[in-house]
């Protein structure tokens, strides 16, 4: 080209979680069967829909109006409804025009980074949905600044450590959270949530809390929409239906927007996320059409305490298997539906290797683990010899070397054995 035509951010768009995929079908092509472990899809993962809201759908695709476009910031009925739900859980008190849906949770986010100043920096914990982290990194080019969650901890940040980052970084304007989180499993405790709004307040910041699994949390004492505990700070918080019905192919999602009158660049911020909305015209209109009469069903709350109940029991079985392996750091997951586990530091070296019979998976496997960090090879040797595709825990914006997996597959023996296969490849490559 006569000039670059690459954006100078591009080299941070990353994906782990679909770029596994890509190596994943090669190895399939030379032979090998594979257990797909890398991605958050219920519905791929044999989850049977509720008949009552396949129900709900088939009604609604009946409707002209569910064919056609909608007002930009989304269904009226629908975001009145969503305004309801908010306003009765106490706190922040928000009105239709609080409500702007999006085209899943990821275009939400994009349009969030996106659209803030280059010089204005979001906080985020390591490790990070990457979502998150290559949307922040693309707009200016730049590392990622964060702060650690701690495996060794329960995953929990340092709070001092986040207060050290704000006052010597400030170009930091806000903080921003997935509860539960992806890939760790926590749900934040109130008292560390109300830390982050302490300093948020203390430093004019705003908050970002990706809420998308926060029907998802299984611990005691559950964690709180960001609309409870955010006081009067400026938020954001993301929701959607793809997790939860789930339907993560109908890509809808909103954001509640809390306090924007209490500070007026925050302000002017939303409403220019609101203008981009404006310009793809408006997110998809059925889903949207759902959401009052799946959300406001009598047997709703108990579908979503079941679901978390499920993901509960999956997670301390996750957790009794991997506990037992040596080298390894793990934590029982307090929401969401994945696992990680954390290798222990000096656990893995570059020579490690799982027997991989099939040649030509073999010299395709040796080609993906040259020049790659610790555990990339370890997830592409496991997807060689055992077929089973996890993704590395550096995909998620980390120096911490480990993987994630779901706790999805509704096949129970299999499930296990998934497990029981890769805790035990965990002790071969170590040893090898």
């Amino acid at each position: 080209m006569r000039i670059n035509i690459l954006h100078e951010g591009a080299h941070f768009l990353e994906y782990e979680i679909r770029k596994i995929v890509e190596y994943a079908y090669r190895i399939r092509e030379l032979g090998q069967n594979i257990t797909w472990e890398n991605i958050g899809d219920p519905v791929t993962m044999q989850e049977e829909v509720a008949p009552w809201i396949k129900n709900i759908v088939q009604e609604l695709v009946q409707k002209n109006l569910s064919w056609g476009y909608c007002p930009t910031k989304g269904v009226l009925a629908t975001r009145e409804f969503l305004a309801g739900e908010v306003n009765k859980r106490g706190g922040v008190q928000v009105t239709s025009d609080d409500i702007i849906f999006f085209n899943g949770v990821a275009d939400a986010i994009d349009k969030v980074y996106e659209l803030l100043h280059r010089n204005a920096r979001v906080l985020l914990p390591t490790p990070v949905y990457s979502t998150h982290s290559s949307n922040e990194s693309k707009r200016g080019a730049y590392l990622p600044l964060q702060f650690r969650l701690d495996p060794k901890n329960g995953w929990l940040p340092d709070m001092d450590e986040i207060r050290r980052m704000i006052k010597y970084n400030p170009q930091i304007a806000g903080i921003g959270l997935v509860n539960p989180d992806n890939p760790t499993g926590l749900a934040y405790p109130r008292e560390i949530l109300e830390e982050f709004v302490e300093i948020a307040r203390k430093n004019r910041l705003f908050l970002i809390v990706d809420e998308i699994y926060i029907h998802m949390c299984f611990q005691k004492g559950k964690t709180q929409h960001l609309s409870e505990f955010c006081g009067d700070v400026p938020g954001i918080a993301l929701r959607g239906i793809s997790k939860e019905y789930p339907w993560p192919g109908a890509r809808c999602a909103w954001m509640e927007v809390l306090n924007r009158h209490k500070d007026s660049n925050f302000s002017e911020y939303i409403d220019s996320i609101l203008n981009a909305k404006m310009l793809e015209v408006c997110a998809t209109t059925l889903p949207q059409m759902s959401i009052p009469a799946v959300f406001g069903a009598p047997n709703y709350q108990e579908h979503l305490k079941n679901r978390a109940e499920i993901f509960r029991k999956r997670a301390e079985e996750a957790y009794e298997i991997f506990s037992k392996v040596p080298g390894v750091i793990c934590t029982p997951p307090a929401g969401a539906f994945y696992f990680s586990v954390v290798f222990e530091e000096g656990v893995l070296k570059s020579h490690q290797q799982l027997p991989i019979k099939n040649q030509e998976i073999k010299k395709y496997v040796d080609h993906l683990c040259k020049n790659t960090t610790n555990d990339k090879r370890f997830a592409y040797q496991l997807l060689g010899a055992e077929g089973i595709c996890v993704v590395p825990l550096s995909g998620f914006s980390t120096d911490l070397e480990g993987f994630r997996v779901t706790l999805l597959n509704t096949d129970d023996k299999k499930r296990r054995e998934t497990f029981s296969r890769i805790a035990q490849a965990i002790q071969t490559f170590i040893q090898s």
